[in-house]
């Protein structure tokens, strides 16, 4: 999904937030995630994930932990269904987005 600041004619305006925004997020988490580095997410880093109803610990489990809790598609239940429907398989996923966008 495109940030905001990219939008064209006909197109979603794009999550929330800037690329300067993003960019200091990833910078936030790299320091939080690296042994050999020191750091903790920034207020304006914190506000942005308060914006995208995301918590704390569950941005920090996404970050890390990605491919242990996630094998296959990712998104909101809706975004997962129409995937499904269009491949013809059945959902067996809704649990943990269900999960992952209720907190």
């Amino acid at each position: 999904m495109p940030l905001i600041g990219n939008e064209h004619e006909n197109q979603p305006n794009g999550i929330a937030f800037s690329l300067t925004d993003y960019l200091e997020l990833v910078d936030d988490t790299g320091r939080i995630i690296r042994n050999d580095k020191r750091g903790a997410i920034s207020e304006n880093s914190a506000k942005l994930l308060t914006r995208l109803n995301i918590p704390h610990g569950n941005w920090l489990k996404l970050t890390t932990e990605f491919g242990k809790l996630f094998h296959g598609p990712v998104g909101t239940l809706q975004e997962l269904t129409g995937y499904c429907e269009h491949l013809e398989k059945r959902r067996h996923f809704a649990a943990s987005s269900q999960h992952l966008h209720s907190n």
